[in-house]
């Protein structure tokens, strides 16, 4: 009986090492399959900001911020991809150290507030995805993204606004696998966005300035804000 009992319990762990070997076998060719990866992830979004103010001159201070990224991924081979990364994002806009000119009337040195301003920069990046384990998947990224500005809000000034341009970005990062279908992500990426501003500042114009005929104040800035965005998040392919 003891025998026996031991033979059958050999025989089980046998056949069910031979099921679960065929079973991870289907699960990754299965895995290879998938086509599609979405990703949610929360992102903190850094910029590093650098201008050349006209007029007052000083620097422009623009804040971090923490947003929900949506992105969609497409493999072509098992290590070349595309990923269209989608997100929007909130800041506040000022500037440091401006030296304010006589028809404003200001002190030689002061920070103005420029108000708000979202930024909506879709992005497409070209990937290499390496597969080091079965569950440990890093990747790098470049590629192209345009920067849409939309409801400026001026601050202090009668107006603001800002250009739509093209930029550039690369990234890294890492999938881990949790199950085939669903993997927990890291991604660190670095874009390069620029615009140009234009501030109508006429209504700072002092009493003095409007009797002189002066009805305009205009203050050009070229602005770098070349964000770093730093997400974790969620995937699942499909």
């Amino acid at each position: 009986m003891k025998k026996l009992l031991l033979s059958f319990l050999g025989a089980a762990l046998f056949f069910s090492g031979s099921a679960f070997a065929q079973e991870q076998e289907v699960s990754t060719t299965a895995k290879e399959d998938y086509k599609w990866q979405v990703r949610l992830r929360g992102v903190g979004v850094i910029p590093h900001n650098r201008a050349e103010i006209g007029g007052i001159g000083g620097q422009i201070d623009v804040n971090n911020n923490f947003i929900p990224e949506l992105d969609f991924t497409y493999f072509f081979t098992k290590n070349i991809a595309a990923e269209l990364i989608l997100g929007t994002s909130r800041h506040t806009v000022g500037t440091l150290g401006s030296s304010l000119p006589e028809a404003v009337g200001g002190p030689a040195t002061a920070n103005l507030d420029l108000g708000s301003v979202w930024l909506l920069p879709p992005t497409l990046m070209v990937q290499y995805h390496h597969q080091v384990t079965d569950n440990f998947k890093p990747y790098v990224g470049i590629g192209a993204n345009y920067t849409i500005f939309y409801n400026e809000k001026s601050g202090v000034a009668k107006d603001i606004s800002y250009d739509n341009k093209f930029g550039w970005g690369y990234q890294f990062g890492f999938d881990i696998d949790v199950t085939d279908k669903f993997f927990i992500n890291v991604d660190f990426k670095k874009l390069f966005l620029k615009t140009d501003v234009s501030v109508n500042a006429s209504n700072l114009l002092t009493p003095e300035a409007q009797a002189a005929g002066t009805t305009e104040l205009s203050i050009p800035a070229k602005v770098k804000i070349d964000p770093m965005l730093i997400g974790f998040g969620v995937g699942m392919r499909f």
